[in-house]
Order: C-alpha cells, then sequence, then structure tokens
C-alpha cells in the first residue's frame, strides 16, 4: 500500500484534451500582425561552390516582400549548427538554406521560392564515413572543424575515456577520436572458448515528429530587442543563440514555448537564429514552420553508426573480452556522440579485457543530432544480439547469460567511474518470469520466434529551478522553465501536490516563458522530472512550510499541530478549526498585512546519473517467403524509480517502444552516391503507425527507486527505445535460426539474409 496521496496515482495528461480536439495552438496556428511567412531555397547540390543568386524573379512575385541571401544577414563564427544561417559562398548538403523568401502568404512565398535562380559549381563529395576518411577526401570544413553541437551533454552523454587530438596536423574529416582500454583483449580471447565476431550497422533515422520545426520572431523597433514563439525542446537555450547571433544582451531575447508535437532529441535550438535575424532585416514577424520535405533534408536526424563488434566468453557463459571499433557519420556538422556508443559497449557488461576505438565522420549530408537515447538504440543493437548469440553458441539460456554479466552498483563503467545504483538485473528477472519467455519453445514449434533483449540509459542531469506562490483561491502555482513534451507538467502537478499536501486539481502550472520562468535546461536525455522535479518539490515544501506559520500565529498554535487537508489548513484532529488555503495566502497580500507574501524558491543541481532500464521480449512471425516480419507480442519492462504518473509512464514506454520498432524494421534514411535524398517524404520514408504495433502489447513497470530523482523517479523517456531492434532481431534468430547485423530488418533484408547472400549469416 502506497504512503503517497497524489505520487503514483494515474492521470491524464493535462493538455492531452486540447490536442486530441485540435484546440491546442502549435506555432502554425499563430498568427501576429503583419507577419510575414517565410520559405527557404535548398541547395541542390551537397557540396559546391555559390557563384551566383538572381533574385530578381522571385521579388517579381506578387506578395512577395524580401528575399534574404548571406549578403543580408551577419558575418558570424559557425560554432553551432543554428549560427550556420544560410549558405556564405560554399553548400555542404542536399537541402541546406541557400536564400529565404519572405512574403505575405505561404503560397507567395513558396512560389518566390522556386523563383530563385542560384548558380553552382559543383565540387566533389564525400558521402559515406569511408570517402570521408580516405587520404585525399573532400573536407567538409578545410578551415578547421568547429566545435560540437551540444547535443551529446544535454543527454546525457557526454562521458569521459581517453581522447585522440589532432592539433597541429594536416586537416581531416574527423571530428572525434577516442577509445576506452582495460586489460588484455588478447589474452581475453586467448581465454575465451567461443568468440561472436560481426559488423553492425543501423542507417540515418529521423524523428519525425507530427509537427515539423515552427519559429516565430517578432523584433521590438523600440528597445531593440526579439520575442519569439518557437517549437523548441529548450527556450533558454534558444535565447542564448539568438542573442549571440543578434549581438544583443540575453535579457532582450525572449522566447515563449509553444505547444511541441513531437520532439524527440530534433528540436533543440536550429532555425531560431535565422528567423530572428530574418525579422530585425524587415522590421516585421516572421514565421517559419518547415514542410515535411525541408523536415526530412535538413535538419538534425539520427547519424549511420558502424560497430564492428568482437566478444569472447567461456563455456559458463562469462564474458572474457570485448573489442569495437565504431564509426559515426555526423554529416556536415561535429554531434560529438562516437565515444558515447563505444561507452556503452564496454559498460553494461563489465569485462576484464577491454579496447574499444571511437570515431566520428563528417560528410556532405546534413548534420545530425540526438534522437531519443543518442546512440543507444545502435549500441544495444549490437551488444545485445551477440550476447544472445553468444548464448546460442554455448547452449545457455540467454538471460541467464545476461543476469551473469550484467552490471551491478560499483561495477567499473567503461570509462573507469562506478555504477551507481539501478535496476538492470531487476527489469531482466521480470522478463524472464514473463509466460511469454516461459512459452518461447512453444512459439517456435508454432513457427514463431521470441527474442530479449535489454537497454538503458544512463540518464541526464542538470541544474534547475522552480517558484511557488498560493493565490487567494487557494490554488498553489508552480512556475518551472523546463519544457513540456510528453507530460512532464503534469508529473510536476504530482509533485507539486504531493509536496504541498493538497489535490492535483489545487496546482497549476505555468512554463517555459524566458522572461519570467526560472532557469531550466532542455527537455531531453530523460531528466525532466529527475531534475526540475526536484526544485518543483522543494518549492512546493518550502511554500507549504511558509503557510503553515501563518496559520500557526493565526491559531496560537505550534507549526506541527496543523496539516492540511482538503485545501485547508487545521489544527490536527480538529477540523472544525480551519482556515482555507486561499485566504491564509491573502493574509500576506493585504496592505496593511503582518505576514510576507507565499513565495517560495527551490533549486538544485543534480550531478548524479541514475541509469534507467528496459528489457523487452518480442514475439515475431517471419514469412520464409517473402522476408516480412510481423510482431505478434511485445512486452516492455522498465526500471522507472518511481511511476509518478503510471498513465503517463505507461505511454511513454509504449511509445518509445513502438519508435524502436522504426529502428529495427522500417525507417532509413537513404542517399545516393552525390549525396541527393532519395526519401525525402513520407511516401518513401516509413514510420510505423498503429497497424505496425503488436496486437498484444504489454508495459510492465519496475521501481527500484533513485537515490536523487523525486520521490525515487528516475528518467523514463529514452530506456524503451533502445532494446527493441535486438529483441527483434534476436526473435527473428529464435524463429529462423540466422542473424541479422543491419538496420532496418526490411522484408528484402531478411530474405537475402535467409538466403545467405549478407555474408554474415
Amino acid at each position: 500500500m502506497s504512503d503517497f496521496t497524489a505520487v503514483g496515482q494515474p492521470r491524464p495528461i493535462i493538455d492531452g484534451k486540447a490536442k486530441i480536439t485540435g484546440t491546442a495552438q502549435y506555432v502554425p496556428d499563430l498568427q501576429l500582425p503583419r507577419m510575414l511567412h517565410a520559405r527557404l531555397v535548398p541547395s541542390s547540390y551537397a557540396h559546391a561552390n555559390i557563384l551566383g543568386i538572381d533574385t530578381s524573379d522571385a521579388l517579381a512575385v506578387p506578395g512577395v516582400v524580401a528575399v534574404l541571401t548571406h549578403n543580408d544577414l551577419p558575418d558570424i563564427v559557425p560554432n553551432s549548427r543554428s549560427n550556420l544561417l544560410l549558405a556564405r559562398g560554399r553548400v555542404m548538403f542536399v537541402g541546406q538554406p541557400v536564400a529565404m523568401v519572405l512574403a505575405t502568404s505561404e503560397t507567395a512565398a513558396a512560389d518566390g521560392a522556386e523563383r530563385v535562380m542560384v548558380e553552382y559549381e559543383p565540387l566533389p563529395v564525400a558521402i559515406t564515413v569511408e570517402e570521408a576518411l580516405a587520404s585525399d577526401a573532400p573536407l567538409v570544413w578545410p578551415n578547421g572543424i568547429p566545435k560540437g553541437s551540444g547535443d551529446a551533454g544535454e543527454h546525457g552523454a557526454d562521458v569521459g575515456g581517453g581522447e585522440v587530438t589532432h592539433e597541429g596536423e594536416k586537416a581531416t574529416n574527423i571530428a572525434q577520436e577516442g577509445f576506452y582500454k582495460r586489460g588484455d583483449v588478447a589474452a581475453g580471447f586467448a581465454a575465451a572458448d567461443v568468440i561472436v565476431e560481426r559488423t553492425y550497422t543501423s542507417p540515418m533515422v529521423h524523428q519525425s515528429s507530427l509537427e515539423t520545426h515552427g519559429i516565430i520572431a517578432q523584433p521590438d523597433p523600440i528597445s531593440g530587442g526579439m520575442a519569439l514563439w518557437s517549437s523548441t525542446q529548450d527556450p533558454f537555450g534558444s535565447r542564448k543563440e539568438v542573442a549571440g547571433v543578434l549581438g544583443i544582451p540575453e535579457s532582450l531575447v525572449r522566447v515563449k514555448g509553444a505547444v511541441i508535437g513531437g520532439g524527440f532529441g530534433a528540436k533543440f535550438t536550429l532555425y531560431d537564429p535565422l528567423v530572428a535575424v530574418a525579422a530585425r532585416a524587415v522590421g516585421r514577424p516572421v514565421r517559419l514552420a518547415l514542410t515535411r520535405s525541408e523536415e526530412l533534408m535538413a535538419t538534425n536526424p539520427a547519424p549511420p553508426i558502424r560497430v564492428d563488434l568482437k566478444i569472447g566468453a567461456k563455456n559458463d557463459g562469462t564474458l572474457t573480452a570485448i573489442q569495437a571499433h565504431v564509426f559515426v557519420d555526423a554529416g556536415c556538422y561535429p554531434m560529438s556522440i562516437a565515444k558515447f556508443v563505444g561507452f556503452q559497449l564496454g559498460s553494461y557488461y563489465p569485462v576484464a579485457n577491454l579496447d574499444i576505438q571511437a570515431i566520428e565522420a563528417l560528410t556532405f549530408k546534413q548534420s545530425t543530432g540526438a534522437y531519443r537515447a543518442p546512440g543507444a538504440p545502435t549500441a544495444f543493437f549490437a551488444l545485445d544480439t551477440a550476447i544472445d548469440e553468444i548464448a546460442e553458441k554455448l547452449d545457455l539460456d540467454p538471460i541467464e547469460v545476461r543476469l551473469k554479466n550484467a552490471a551491478r552498483p560499483g561495477d567499473l563503467l567503461a570509462d573507469g567511474d562506478p555504477w551507481p545504483g539501478m535496476g538492470m538485473r531487476e527489469t531482466l528477472q521480470r522478463v524472464q518470469a514473463h509466460p511469454l519467455w516461459k512459452n518461447r519453445d512453444q512459439a517456435r514449434a508454432e513457427g514463431h520466434g521470441v527474442g530479449v533483449a535489454i537497454g538503458g540509459w544512463m540518464g541526464g542531469t542538470s541544474p534547475a529551478a522552480a517558484v511557488c506562490n498560493v493565490n487567494r483561491d487557494g490554488m498553489v502555482q508552480i512556475h518551472v522553465g523546463a519544457m513540456d513534451i510528453s507530460g512532464s507538467t503534469t508529473g510536476f502537478t504530482l509533485l507539486a501536490a504531493e509536496a504541498f499536501g493538497v489535490s492535483p486539481d489545487k496546482i497549476q502550472i505555468v512554463a517555459s516563458d524566458t522572461e519570467n520562468s526560472p532557469f531550466a535546461t532542455g527537455t531531453g536525455g530523460s531528466k525532466m522530472t529527475y531534475t526540475t522535479g526536484v526544485a518543483v518539490v522543494k518549492a512546493a515544501e518550502e511554500a507549504r512550510r511558509q503557510v503553515l506559520a501563518i496559520a500557526a500565529e493565526e491559531f496560537e498554535a505550534a507549526v506541527e499541530d496543523l496539516e492540511i487537508v482538503d485545501g485547508n489548513v487545521q489544527v490536527r484532529g480538529t477540523p472544525t478549526k480551519s482556515i482555507p488555503l486561499g485566504e491564509i495566502a491573502g493574509q500576506g497580500m493585504k496592505f496593511d498585512s503582518d505576514y510576507p507574501p507565499v513565495f517560495a524558491h527551490g533549486r538544485t543541481v543534480i550531478t548524479d546519473q541514475s541509469p534507467g532500464f528496459c528489457a523487452q521480449l518480442i514475439e515475431v512471425d517471419v514469412d520464409q517467403e517473402t522476408g516480412e516480419v510481423k510482431v505478434l507480442h511485445h512486452v516492455t519492462v522498465q526500471d522507472v524509480g518511481r511511476a509518478i504518473n503510471p498513465m503517463a509512464v505507461e505511454g511513454q514506454m509504449m511509445g518509445g517502444s513502438t519508435q524502436g520498432l522504426g529502428w529495427a524494421l522500417y525507417e532509413k534514411m537513404t542517399y545516393d552516391e552525390d549525396g541527393q535524398l532519395l526519401t525525402g517524404s513520407w511516401m518513401d520514408y516509413a514510420v510505423p503507425d498503429s497497424m505496425q504495433v503488436a496486437p498484444k502489447f504489454e508495459a510492465i513497470i519496475v521501481e527500484v527507486p533513485s537515490e536523487h530523482g523525486p520521490f525515487g523517479a528516475r528518467g523514463v523517456g529514452e530506456p524503451p527505445v533502445t532494446p527493441t531492434a535486438a529483441a527483434v532481431a534476436n526473435a527473428i534468430a529464435h524463429a529462423t535460426g540466422v542473424r541479422m547485423t543491419d538496420l532496418p530488418m526490411t522484408a528484402p533484408t531478411v530474405l537475402r539474409t535467409l538466403h545467405g547472400q549478407n555474408g554474415q549469416s
């Protein structure tokens, strides 16, 4: 029986009704007086010099007000992706914005964009990592590679380990090179009774939010400032970037977080500075809402990754050595995720002998970025299918092999730091007890396969703050700077209600406006509840203390003798002697008051991670004549620490697992040898829909409380996407006996593997 009154109670998402009824206001729904509509003119080459831009025909289109090129924009150092603005003299990927058309309507802007004529001088390209690493490869950044994006750090993927530097050497396309070493891998493999050695690949995968990127920028002619409405995951990060590009103090930039129709890591600051610069150039509000084609061609999808993996084990399943080479294709701008992929390969099953090398290379494609647990789906696809194959070769139970080698608190991570407390083993034990696993032999007898895999996420950390006040009507207001994408506002409501001692209906969350919200970092890395949630609890507890202090004087009673019941403060055990919360708050709002206002703040900086783990069971049917894979039963088990809102937690678990099916079976951004995107619409780029979800889908919550999260909560969003591809691959192997090593496992790919045409089966 739970001791909590609000935490742990299922509650619908606060803005859910507005979203499903179409009344939620997204950026494309917002209208400002004299607002202009923007359309981008994309590069048609992956690498070329820009010889000239003719805007005369575009300016002749009725409704077109201006056509901006790099000549109209500030010349700034491109020290972040969002500072690339418009191409200046040279393009680096197909789809890179070369010009921006501003018009009084979307139609006029689109017509104008089609009439901008750009003259190019094509240059050599390097589209794959192998081409980019060649000694004679054309350089993406001939004058030096800029610093990487902040995506890795925002998501808790900025890790230690060895770093290879190339300062003073000839320029290359290598953006990051690192390593993790421990023990003697040669001796480890010599001691092994079985070795699995394979190459695993995953393609570029897009986040594919239902809502594309949208920004409105409105200049203030009096102060010289700028206001933005943005579908950003990081309002304060956007403010910083916009202020830097405009050359004005951050205090003159206001970013109001709009309702977001999905982020998944894609909506960290990208086009906000460009729209702000355009608005300042014309002195009018400007809105940019990307088309689906622009979204696919010119944002920041997950990078293609190749993992060359070798693992050795003894006959009892004990791992003896792990060796890996990781190659990450970051596109045209550094992402700094390669080392983290290697870190994951060397951390979850600690071994005495470890040798992992990781390289991130730049190519002439769009820049890549975070996608829900960046790098982890590929890492676990490689790692957990290899572990499964070891168990198969040794004729051992696959879960028992995982349990034998699974990390425990205090074991060493790849970088030598100790593992914090976590529930890796508990999630494995929970799937081990599931009937689907116990009856897997029966499933195979029916022609099906059942696969298991585990994945996880270390968890993001960050500073955060919250403010709490109580109004005369008894409503408790909580002010936070965090963007709500997945229901964090509802979670904060439950946390505040629990900490203050009132019904969730008495809590109001005010969020995401940099002008009047306390600071929060970007929403990503499964850290909002874990970090901002702690600040919310502290603020609510302090406000409660202030309320009780006022009530104690009014009652002439001790604070410890008071309680809050049904929105009233009363003397414990004497309900007839009570004062409504609003009346107490009002005591501090009178001109002749003896009390200060009820106004509290909570702040925190959490530097310790609380990893979350997710284990999945998947039953598949494989058509051996066509290669089609159908998922019949999907079980996702996750350690969430404490389920603040079980309804939302289960939704996150199922949603993330479904995105994992996209990685596993459907999604792949394909480029030709010239860098042209061949999957530039949802007609060509396959995203799983409701018909691809397993007809039987279970979400099972495990709670191993975190030491630092509010009421023991851990991050929830990232882990469920991480094990799905491996679980599907292991299910295919269970059904057919062949091992899949390339994502996505489409019907043609599976069929070729069944026929032994991939060279690895």
